[in-house]
């Protein structure tokens, strides 16, 4: 399977905007697709499915050309070896589990022998543990539990793209919570790339490797999911739920204190202990809100976790009495929210040293 980036370029005119996108995406792990509805995330992953013809178009996966306008090259929908994972799981009603599953491996071993079909299949029924479920009725499934058959499903047809269409959009809170882990494993576990769609920075933040924020059309950002979620610039960086991800290992568990550390490159941060092992890869989630700031390294505070940063950028956010700042924390990137009269009173400008106390934590994973 070739490592070199996967091109997706398509140029398609729509009612009030005109979707023109030009990306080069990593070859494995999660691609992100963000954005409010109507920004045309949908209409990228049935553009690379095939299900949808853009006007001007070169699509290139794992070095095979699907679509080039100037090459006169249109492989169908059916040529395309995608898993396409829709909002509604759509499974077939007259089939339990495992009838579904072998299904879809029929499709996949007309394209391979019968032994690589079965392979993909076992792997899928592993990787979203689904061996206790294969003989239940899909009427007798939880929405979360059909999620993750039709996930396998897709991936039964050895697939070497998978386009998963705001697949946890349709679950209450609690199945999307129970989805989401299975999720990470796919992304960990598997060497085929996928393309995810959501407006949840939630599920950004918990499976992003790379982002893509989308806007009427247009790419206003993409990159590291840590780079772009860091932005001050970019509609994600707005709101309540405005974060930054740090990539940690946990160094040390305080057993006294019932507490972690967590080390990432610009330093450390405690984190309630939350039973993992010394060396264990996590991601953590910072909320901007959760970050204030000092010109002075603080004493005698409650606050457990202080960063020395720098200042590289101040940006408007929301509310025109709060403001967003950039800090570089080593190579790593955070965001604080703070008021206007804050940056006012203490002088705030970029490339000024300050030290960041961050009040509160939470892992992604």
């Amino acid at each position: 399977m070739s490592t070199a980036p996967n091109q997706i370029r398509l140029r398609l005119p729509r009612t009030g905007f005109t979707l023109e996108v030009d990306l080069a995406l990593p070859a494995r792990g999660i691609t992100v697709l963000f954005g409010a509805s109507g920004s045309g995330k949908t209409t990228v992953l049935r553009c690379v499915a095939g299900l949808e013809q853009a006007a001007q178009a070169h699509i290139n996966i794992h070095g095979q050309v699907w679509q080039d306008d100037g090459q006169g090259i249109t492989l169908p929908a059916w040529r395309r070896p995608v898993g396409y994972v829709f909002q509604e799981a759509s499974l077939l009603a007259h089939l339990d589990v495992r009838g579904n599953l072998a299904y879809a491996q029929k499709r996949a071993a007309k394209a391979s022998s019968r032994h690589q079909a079965l392979l993909a299949l076992e792997t899928a029924i592993d990787l979203l543990g689904l061996a206790p479920l294969l003989a239940r009725q899909t009427a007798d499934l939880s929405g979360g539990e059909r999620q993750r058959v039709a996930i396998a499903r897709a991936l039964a047809t050895q697939p070497e793209l998978l386009l998963l269409d705001e697949p946890l959009a349709a679950l209450d809170p609690a199945r999307r919570q129970d989805v989401l882990p299975w999720l990470e494993r796919l992304r960990d576990e598997l060497h085929i790339p996928m393309l995810y769609v959501t407006h949840s920075v939630d599920e950004v933040v918990r499976l992003a490797d790379t982002l893509v924020v989308l806007a009427q059309g247009r790419v206003q950002a993409s990159g590291p999911a840590a780079q772009v979620l860091a932005q001050v610039d970019v509609p994600l960086g707005l709101g309540d739920e405005a974060s930054s991800l740090l990539h940690a290992r946990v160094a040390q568990v305080d057993a006294a204190w019932h507490l972690a550390r967590l080390e990432f490159a610009g330093g450390s941060l405690w984190l309630t202990d939350a039973g993992l092992a010394v060396g264990t890869a996590v991601r953590l989630r910072v909320l901007a809100r959760d970050v204030s700031l000092a010109t002075q390294e603080p004493a005698h505070t409650s606050i457990q976790n202080v960063l020395p940063c720098t200042v590289l950028a101040i940006a408007d956010d929301s509310h025109p009495a709060q403001a967003l700042v950039q800090l570089g924390c080593g190579p790593d990137r955070l965001l604080a929210r703070v008021t206007r009269r804050s940056v006012h009173t203490l002088g705030l400008a970029v490339g000024q040293p300050v030290w960041a106390q961050v009040k509160a934590l939470a892992l992604a994973n």
